[in-house]
């Protein structure tokens, strides 16, 4: 089929910004880049990366500081003072790490094969879409910043007599996990253009990024290492290899910058020139970083908060542009992709092929976020959950590039396809979409054959056989069991509600009755969710404290953690724990027990601790919006101003654990607005502590304002609300409510 350049960038566009606009195309925009600052949850363990991109766009231009662990996840961290290279691809806030692609370093006079910057933190700055550092042991100002597809460097040499580069394509990230470069073409297209194909194993085991390089003058003289060693014959035109390769190029002499423009494509080199060609033809910096500055400050337009409180502020948008960095677009301009069969695909009209969905994680909140403020894009990607269906036979579970990694638990693309269908947002055949969750939710012996000896044989766990076959998963058997239990129980319960919206009536009992499958792992006698043996028996001795990362009976977490998971089920979970006074019990326990974690082998990811609540880590995000289910909100509205002050701040250290693709910032974005929803699959929001005094938000009814009278950091108790002048019984609202517009008035107090 044909399509132009033209039709497909303005079509992605339009969805990176789908849903919303500000009030009107003429009403002025303010400023809420000013705001953002990119270097948050660069320290600790957040794992985001300050570099420049734009929004859900496939380069993610950024400096990588950090080659191997568990902090090397996104290639940066804000303890480093080294610089390796400026990478074209990077994961944000992940606990694992890939990408790193097509590195390029500019240095001066360093006799070395593999030159490494020095920087000092007071020459770094960022904001969205822009990133500038001074390499202090060469002398040189780096300034970058991107289209979708397009990396632009501006280096500012001090010496002009020592202008070079340094394009590292054996640059990887985290080698240590057994990440490596598995091929390597490149090809000396003329004097200022090279271009080529990387392709790496890692997390994503079959990964492929093709480049083309465009410098603004020619190279004077080029020096080729293989494998760590000069080549001595002529040029090297061409170049096919599985080994470690790096190109240093020297520039004549010049008192001017130096520019490159880096285009990737998912496809192929020529690809990767249409790219450059549709989207940067020309050598304007600033431009390009000005064009990126307004569609950054479009896009976090689509929610204006006002607040007393500037940290609020600068949590507030940081937070909501961190939920518009992935899932990103993974698809040239022309609509060709690499799909999930591996195989190049052709987008149809109007579909805009995405990876990197974080399921687990961000089901919880990001999702939900985007119905909302970006309706449009939230439906799209439910139609990626599909396509990816069609063609790899599996609904896909954290997909990265081209490959499915399986990691974490269960199916969690149920939760996507069911929270659009409650919310009028599915698009497409019904029967298809019933079919895709129910062969996605069992055991496929065929699957666990075809991935035999990748990384994508991750997806077929044995959990779900035990889980068809007994109605529980025996925790003697396979570890995590009791939270793979509980959270397919949940996504069986969205699979019901898919196959109801297909008219599937029988099927929809089906999955129904597989949903009330958590109540089996529910222990009487210690009031928590426990591993059950083969024997039906629960797991002796039992230590509600311990945790034991992959080995244990929980994901990331201990007893205390999971014992409150079953969103799809509440008021049948608060009847079976003993009513809602026995809820408000355990909860008190948990946020005040000891928040020791016992085991030499404990999860890492289990950190922002209240007694043993664990905000660090997803299990725990829904938790204290549990006590608006018992006669004592006001508990929930304590610790909900506890976390949104003590673990989101304004500092590199501000997000508590790894930021995971958005979901700890869209958990604060929502929560700081005064909602959230617990449940996604069911259209509605409870509310809690809002931290902004004021906020519009622009929805495809217009406007839901959302006003808070007397709010202090003393005043952190929800005195009564008003949803359009009428005051509210419960603390709760529908989607309905939000998206079609209006106003929700919050009146706080300093007592309960």
């Amino acid at each position: 089929m044909k399509k132009t350049t033209l039709l497909l960038q303005a079509a992605v566009l339009g969805l990176m910004l789908a849903g919303c606009k500000p009030a009107s195309d003429t009403e002025p925009l303010m400023d809420k880049v000013q705001y953002v600052d990119p270097f948050i949850g660069t320290g600790f363990h957040g794992h985001t990366f300050p570099g420049a991109t734009r929004p859900n766009a496939l380069v993610q231009l950024s400096p990588d500081t950090h080659l191997l662990g568990w902090e090397a996840s996104s290639g940066y961290h804000y303890d480093d003072d080294h610089i390796y290279g400026f990478s074209h691809t990077h994961l944000s806030g992940t606990g694992i790490g890939d990408l790193g692609d097509v590195a390029l370093l500019p240095y001066s006079g360093e006799d070395s094969i593999k030159p490494v910057a020095t920087f000092k933190k007071e020459t770094e700055k960022a904001t969205p879409g822009y990133y500038a550092v001074r390499l202090d042991n060469f002398g040189i100002n780096v300034e970058l910043t991107t289209t979708d597809r397009v990396g632009f460097h501006k280096y500012t040499y001090d010496n002009p007599k020592e202008r070079r580069v340094m394009l590292d394509l054996g640059h990887i990230l985290q080698a240590n996990w057994g990440h490596k470069v598995v091929g390597n073409s490149y090809m000396f297209v003329n004097d200022s253009t090279v271009e080529g194909t990387v392709k790496t194993q890692g997390w994503a085991h079959f990964h492929s990024v093709s480049y083309r390089i465009t410098f603004s003058e020619p190279i004077e003289t080029v020096y080729q290492y293989l494998d760590g060693k000069l080549r001595q014959d002529s040029l090297f035109l061409r170049v096919n290899t599985d080994k470690d390769l790096k190109f240093h190029y020297k520039f004549p002499e010049k008192d001017q910058p130096l520019y490159v423009k880096v285009g990737i494509s998912t496809v192929d080199p020529e690809g990767a020139e249409k790219n450059l060609q549709a989207e940067l033809s020309g050598w304007d910096f600033d431009k390009t970083r000005e064009e990126s500055f307004k569609i950054w400050n479009k896009a976090l337009n689509l929610i204006q908060i006002e607040s007393s409180d500037p940290k609020v502020l600068v949590n507030f948008y940081t937070a909501l542009y961190h939920t518009m960095i992935s899932p990103y677009v993974y698809q040239d301009v022309d609509g060709r992709y690499l799909g999930m069969d591996k195989q190049i695909h052709t987008a149809e009209p109007g579909y805009v092929n995405y990876s990197v969905f974080s399921l687990w994680d961000t089901f919880r909140a990001l999702h939900p976020l985007m119905t909302i403020i970006k309706p449009e894009l939230a439906a799209d990607w439910g139609e990626v959950m599909i396509q990816g269906y069609k063609e790899g036979g599996i609904l896909p579970k954290w997909p990265l590039a081209s490959s499915y990694t399986g990691c974490m638990v269960g199916y969690p693309a149920m939760s996507i396809l069911a929270d659009l269908i409650a919310k009028d947002l599915a698009k497409g055949d019904m029967n298809l979409w019933t079919e895709a969750a129910t062969r996605s939710s069992v055991y496929r012996p065929d699957l666990a054959e075809k991935f035999k000896g990748t990384r994508e044989l991750d997806l077929i766990t044995k959990h779900s056989y035990y889980k068809e076959k007994y109605g529980f998963i025996p925790a003697d058997s396979v570890p995590e069991s009791v939270s793979w239990g509980l959270e397919m129980a949940y996504y069986d319960w969205c699979i019901s509600q898919i196959a109801k919206k297909a008219g599937n009536t029988d099927l929809a009992n089906e999955y129904a009755q597989k949903a009330e499958y958590y109540k089996r792992y529910l222990d009487p006698e210690t009031k928590l969710m426990r591993g059950v043996m083969g024997d039906g028996s629960f797991r002796t001795p039992f230590n509600p404290h311990y945790s034991s990362h992959m080995k244990s009976d929980y994901t990331e977490g201990n007893a205390f953690q999971w014992s409150f998971f079953a969103p799809h089920d509440m008021d049948n979970f608060i009847t079976a724990i003993g009513g809602k006074k026995e809820l408000e019990m355990r909860l008190d326990t948990l946020f005040t027990t000891s928040s020791e974690i016992d085991g030499e082998e404990a999860s890492a990811d289990i950190t922002g601790l209240i007694g043993q609540y664990a905000h660090g880590n997803e299990p725990s995000h829904h938790i204290a919006y549990l006590y608006n289910w018992t006669d004592s909100p006001w508990k929930g509205q304590e610790y909900l101003d506890y976390i949104m002050r003590e673990f989101y701040t304004n500092d590199p250290g501000g997000i508590i654990g790894n930021e995971d693709c958005g979901q700890m910032s869209a958990w604060y974005v929502m929560s700081a607005l005064g909602f959230y929803q617990v449940c996604p699959g069911i259209p509605e929001y409870t509310l809690g502590r809002p931290m902004v005094d004021h906020a519009v938000i622009h929805v495809k009814g217009g406007k839901f304002e959302i006003t808070v009278i007397n709010n202090t950091p003393a005043n952190k108790y929800v005195k009564e609300v008003k949803l359009n002048g009428k005051l509210l019984e419960k603390p709760f609202i529908s989607h309905n409510d939000i998206v079609n517009g209006g106003k929700l008035e919050f009146i706080m107090s300093n007592t309960h």
